[in-house]
């Protein structure tokens, strides 16, 4: 029998499996605290446990993280590791420290079919659903590796957000276990606004999220009209504009927080027009309790693509909090190490022939006659 990775159980599962071997509900709680809240992978090392445990766990459980290929630092403290999960695939996580939190960008899938347009993972194409186990081992690892630098035992990562690799709300059968290990107190104890889902807009999963586990909730919109998100976003033609806000003021009635983070990626002559500004102004206001997050793009030659001019994004976001909605200009974090937003795209077998599905029309503003460049 193949020995269990006990990373990928909840609490209730890693119950479950101490059953299985004869143990009492208290025990899972124990080793759920050694894995979780001390970073232990000896099961040797967990004193408390009763030795006959122990050696039944040697020979039916591992903890194991995921093989490293690379580490880089910024210039700003950002870090991001590159893991193997296997296959030829890789996937990328990215621990952000601030003055007053240490937040850890965490990937869900090896590659995305969402396939934006602005976005790098989604031209590497993808390749499969991430275990619960391989998503919470991003989390286990760059917590305790962390914490062993600084020679301390506090809590380094505060904050984490399914913002890396993938589209979180397609592989939600891993995601929702790995969620509720960061929330419990035995495990990693986040508070559920400090824990984050970003979204292109899986309409029926944001309602079984609000449901099952609701967390903060970030969409990626990053346009106001249909037809130009239908060429961001493809998702859009799924689920349109409209059944998106739905949704969001549907989950409104259980999220953590009283508003939803709108995420909108700032593109030079296709997204950033006045007239845009005042169509969002107009979608949001007054329809939807949100905070708007222009994300300055970060170009890569694939894209077809250019960041929009500083003092555009500037002009863009006064239109939108002169008209009363909450903005913000997101600091651009780990551009020099390849790890800023929308920049993970890791290694990927592509199985969605992304290479020819991602070759399109430019896009452009509506209302105008110039191209964005190719």
């Amino acid at each position: 029998m193949d020995a269990v990775n006990l990373l990928g159980f909840d609490l209730e599962g890693l119950a479950a499996f101490c059953e299985q071997l004869g143990e009492k509900r208290f025990r899972a709680t124990q080793l759920f605290r050694w894995i979780h809240q001390k970073g232990a992978a000896d099961f040797n090392a967990m004193s408390d446990l009763a030795k006959s445990l122990r050696d039944k766990l040697a020979t039916r459980a591992v903890i194991t993280a995921l093989p490293i290929i690379s580490e880089h630092v910024s210039l700003d403290g950002t870090v991001k590791w590159l893991f193997d999960v296997g296959a030829g695939d890789a996937v990328e996580a990215v621990f952000i420290p601030e003055d007053d939190r240490g937040t850890l960008c965490i990937s869900s899938q090896a590659g995305c079919a969402v396939g934006c347009r602005f976005c790098s993972t989604g031209h590497q194409g993808f390749s499969r659903n991430l275990t619960t186990a391989e998503i919470l081992a991003q989390l286990w690892f760059a917590e305790h590796t962390l914490r062993k630098r600084l020679g301390s035992d506090e809590r380094v990562i505060s904050n984490v957000v399914m913002m890396g690799m993938g589209e979180p709300l397609q592989n939600y059968a891993a995601l929702v276990p790995a969620l509720k290990v960061m929330l419990d107190d035995h495990g990693y104890g986040l508070s559920r606004r400090r824990v984050t889902v970003s979204t292109s807009g899986v309409v029926p999963m944001i309602d079984r999220l609000r449901d099952d586990c609701p967390v903060a909730l970030a969409v990626s919109l990053h346009a106001p009209l249909d037809p130009l998100r239908d060429m961001l976003v493809p998702l859009n033609k799924k689920y349109p504009i409209a059944e998106l806000l739905d949704a969001c003021n549907r989950y409104l009635d259980k999220a953590p927080r009283d508003f939803i983070t709108f995420e909108y990626c700032m593109l030079d002559g296709v997204n950033d027009t006045p007239e845009l500004a005042a169509e969002l102004v107009k979608l949001l206001r007054g329809h939807v309790s949100c905070k708007i997050n222009l994300i300055p793009f970060n170009p890569f030659p694939a894209s077809g693509l250019k960041r929009s001019p500083r003092e555009r994004v500037t002009a863009f976001a006064k239109i939108l909090q002169d008209a009363g909605l909450i903005t913000t200009v997101r600091k651009t974090r780990g551009d020099d190490i390849d790890a800023a937003c929308g920049q993970l795209a890791g290694e990927v077998q592509d199985r969605t022939r992304a290479h020819i599905r991602m070759v399109r029309a430019p896009v452009k503003a509506p209302g105008t006659e110039q191209d964005s460049p190719q």
